[in-house]
């Protein structure tokens, strides 16, 4: 798998996978498919429903599908992560268990069939920090998963002490950790009730919860106390890259800020220890993002397949970067 990874030359590691082998594997909460009388399918995960999006007979359910339409698009490798509609950290960790642990044997029975194109990383009962290091540690060692993705919602904040074994084990086990939002509130609390119009909670509700996300594992500390930990966000950080002058101000002038973040600059620098993928579908804002945090650290994202997926993987480039040579460094290629 790796050996493929290292002569990639496009590498994409935003795509999301749905799998036959866990309907109905979370109970009452399902995932279920199915299609409405007019034959429009949908996806539901408890009492949430995705409409018009056609899992079946496409990309995300269908490898053959998937890699016909990834060499159209001219990428080479993919990583698969789970859909995040089904990350399930707010379920009963009964629940949640069991669906991981059969999502990650499925997934990685999936891309065993296609080593030369696919990889993946795992799905983790975050509810129970013991249960999530233990399928980590089994996904990473038994299944030859790169890592793991996770939400950005988790039952405690990002930087809550009951997570600092969680990212010591990451950092063990020389793993990256990818963040990509859910819908809020699809089997957690609630969402801002505004958010429900024009599928806010997907087109900016995104990006709200990767923003709140960078800034809790910076002014929370995980990344101070955590030096060599690795973590990717999506769609290059949410708004981070715009909004990060005032955090920067704030971090050196406000009473809660920590004193690692006071000197001038050390936002800024703590910015730079993130990668982001690229997918934020305007070259304006990647170019705010590339002045913002760098280059280094930026790989290229895609969702593939879904609804804002681009073109080509010329769409993702970035001119004198070789995005694919950044993704072996974070997956330890």
């Amino acid at each position: 798998m790796k050996e493929a990874l290292r002569k990639a030359a496009v590498v994409d590691i935003h795509a999301h996978a749905v799998l036959r082998e866990t309907l109905g594997a979370a109970g009452a909460y399902g995932p279920e498919i199915g299609a409405a009388d007019d034959g429009r399918p949908w996806f539901r995960i408890g009492e949430y429903y995705l409409r018009n999006v056609r899992y079946e007979g496409g990309a995300f359910m269908e490898p053959e599908v998937r890699i016909a339409a990834m060499d159209r698009a001219g990428i080479d490798y993919q990583l698969l992560s789970p859909n995040p509609l089904t990350y399930f950290h707010h379920v009963e960790p009964a629940l949640a268990l069991p669906f991981c642990r059969r999502h990650n044997d499925a997934l990685a029975a999936l891309v065993a069939r296609h080593p030369q194109r696919l990889g993946a990383l795992a799905a983790l009962p975050m509810q129970d920090v013991g249960a999530a290091i233990e399928e980590l540690e089994r996904a990473c060692g038994e299944l030859g998963m790169y890592g793991a993705c996770i939400g950005t919602d988790l039952t405690v904040p990002l930087d809550s002490p009951a997570l600092d074994r969680f990212y010591a084990r990451v950092v063990e086990l020389d793993v990256p950790l990818f963040f990509h939002p859910a819908p809020a509130g699809i089997d957690g609390p609630a969402a801002d009730p505004r958010l429900a119009r024009f599928e806010l909670d997907i087109m900016y509700g995104f990006n709200i919860q990767e923003t709140l996300a960078v800034i809790t594992l910076i002014v929370g500390g995980v990344l101070e106390r955590h030096p060599a930990l690795d973590v990717c966000m999506s769609h290059g950080g949410g708004t981070i890259a715009f909004v990060a002058g005032r955090m920067s101000q704030a971090t050196r002038k406000r009473a809660w800020s920590p004193d690692f973040l006071r000197a001038e600059g050390s936002f800024e620098q703590s910015l730079r220890r993130i990668w982001y993928d690229t997918h934020v579908h305007d070259h304006r804002s990647l170019g705010l993002l590339i002045e913002v945090v760098g280059t280094e650290r930026l790989v290229m994202g895609t969702n593939f397949a879904g609804w804002d997926q681009p073109g080509d993987a010329r769409h993702e480039a970035i001119e004198g970067v070789d995005l694919a040579a950044n993704a072996r460094r974070l997956l330890r290629a």
